[in-house]
């Protein structure tokens, strides 16, 4: 098994650190430290988001858990079986030690929280080292699902390809050099669900894909 390790301790992106440090000083019970993959690396799943939401993983320590979009990424999961619980949260609000992965694993694109919810362009550049050695250790990996349009970017980064030959679209599928499949997936924020852009049906056909397709 491979010995990467997610990148708990780095403060390689100074905005970053420097933010998390003051949440942390706000609120010393919550993670506010880059966020760890949920997820085990000998998935054949990857399921790739933005980044940890400021009251949701950044909180949790845990990717979609404690915000909206885990309440719509954990039970599509579950419906097909890539997780083993529809609810991210326990009754204590932190992330519920029951649920497990099952040949899924979840990661972000950026693992520490933002100023804003948004990452600069060079924060996105400095973090896809570590999507880089992620992918490299995954050695049953099939099917890269990326959440919006950042992430979509970032794995062809990670993966040295180019973004005008694989455009972003919604349930759009892109075979990938090493045999690998990247489909692409709005991204499940409450903003898209509340717009209408994402519906809960629209986002689970990404998911029945995928199991269609692994078996």
């Amino acid at each position: 098994m491979s010995s990467f390790q997610d990148p708990q301790e780095c403060t390689a992106c100074p905005r970053l650190a420097e933010h998390l440090a003051a949440i942390r000083q706000r609120d010393p019970d919550w993670h506010a430290l880059p966020v760890p993959a949920f997820g085990l690396l000998d998935a054949e799943l990857l399921v790739v988001g933005l980044a940890p939401g400021e009251k949701g993983a950044n909180r949790t320590g845990r990717p979609f858990t404690g915000d909206v979009a885990g309440e719509l990424l954990y039970p599509a999961l579950h419906r097909f079986a890539f997780a083993t619980s529809d609810a991210p949260l326990g009754p204590d609000k932190r992330a519920n030690p029951a649920m497990r992965m099952a040949n899924c694993r979840i990661t972000n694109a950026v693992r520490c929280l933002p100023p804003a919810n948004k990452p600069t362009t060079a924060e996105i550049h400095q973090c896809n080292v570590h999507l880089q050695a992620e992918l490299a250790a995954m050695p049953r990996l099939k099917i890269i699902v990326a959440l919006g349009a950042i992430a979509h970017r970032a794995v062809l980064r990670a993966c040295r390809l180019k973004p005008a030959s694989h455009v972003f679209g919604h349930n759009v599928s892109h075979p990938l050099p090493d045999g690998r499949l990247l489909v692409d997936s709005y991204h499940c924020s409450g903003y898209n669900w509340r717009t209408g852009r994402l519906s809960r049906e629209s986002f689970e056909a990404v998911f029945a894909g995928v199991k269609a397709r692994l078996g």
